[in-house]
């Protein structure tokens, strides 16, 4: 019979990536990443409240700290026994990642951004480089991760954090749906569209005009159009064709739009269509009827007549 050791549940884990290195390492890139890959990330929180942080209750999302020679208090000694005292600990799971770099490629960095070095405001950039490189060398060799960025795009280094953070390596995606009104213009941020103007209209029967395409009657009506079913199926096709491609480029978000002349039938029942093919490919879907949902709140409508 088991013991009640044995068979009492795992106290929870904190789970905490450090992230540090040489000012232009790529600091900031790592933790967005880190954020898109579900990390609660926080960056130059002063060293002496990351203690009190991870004391408190075991947090839902891990944590992704960013710290650096600019933040607050910051010394070598401190953030030594920092990550010390956070390796040390037996309920948290961490990693110390350390972004390296040649000193002439943050040189030349810095040359672009033409930003003064935090160590070095009022000398040159590579005087700052020089030595914030000498003060960062014993956090170095406590780094569990040391990722050199020098030769790195920023593609390769967003894939790079997320081969190694990612569960099975991979960043999942997320992708919205929006369906829109042309008189209204497009949503802002879209990454593609597609006019579904052509299809069969339900605003011109008297008894659908005043539902949406996410009415039985509404789909109905706009799946008797024979192009209805080869237009989704070929759209299907291609976005789970390119979703793959932009997830792979270190995309986090796709917003892929569907319009028609009022945004309240067929755009709507082409999305929603398109979400369950979406879907059930295994992609993590979300959806905005922006016409509808000005109708909810009591947005001034259209003018009436001119179709939907």
């Amino acid at each position: 019979m088991p013991s009640a050791a044995q068979t009492a549940p795992a106290a929870p884990v904190n789970r905490v990536i450090l992230v540090t290195g040489a000012s232009g390492a790529g600091r900031s890139t790592a933790l967005n990443v880190l954020e898109d890959l579900g990390f609660e990330a926080i960056d130059n929180l002063p060293l002496s409240l990351v203690p009190r942080l991870l004391d408190g209750p075991s947090p839902a999302p891990p944590l992704a700290l960013g710290v650096d020679t600019r933040t607050r208090d910051f010394s070598a000694h401190a953030l030594a026994e920092l990550i010390r005292r956070i390796s040390a600990d037996p309920e948290t799971e961490a990693d110390i990642v350390y972004l390296d770099c040649r000193p002439d490629v943050l040189l030349r960095r810095f040359s672009e951004t033409r930003r003064r070095h935090p160590m070095a405001p009022a000398e040159s950039p590579e005087t700052g480089i020089a030595r914030e490189l000498d003060i960062l060398g014993p956090i170095r060799a406590l780094a569990t991760i040391l990722v050199d960025t020098s030769d790195l795009t920023i593609h390769q280094f967003r894939a790079k954090m997320t081969a190694r953070f990612a569960p099975g390596g991979t960043a999942p995606l997320a992708v919205s749906l929006n369906s829109f009104s042309y008189k209204r213009g497009m949503p802002l941020g879209l990454d593609m569209a597609f006019d579904c103007r052509f299809l069969r209209n339900p605003y011109w029967q008297e008894d659908l005009r005043a539902l949406d395409g996410r009415d039985g009657p509404v789909v109905a009506h706009i799946a008797e159009d024979p192009r209805f079913s080869g237009f989704v199926e070929r759209l299907g096709a291609l976005v789970n064709f390119a979703l793959p491609a932009h997830r792979d480029e270190g995309r986090s978000h796709i917003s892929i739009g569907f319009g028609c002349t009022g945004g309240q039938h067929r755009s709507v029942a082409v999305t929603e269509a398109m979400a369950k093919t979406l879907a059930e490919a295994g992609w993590q879907v979300s959806i905005r009827h922006r016409e509808l949902e000005r109708r909810t709140q009591g947005a001034p409508a259209l003018a009436s007549g001119t179709g939907a």
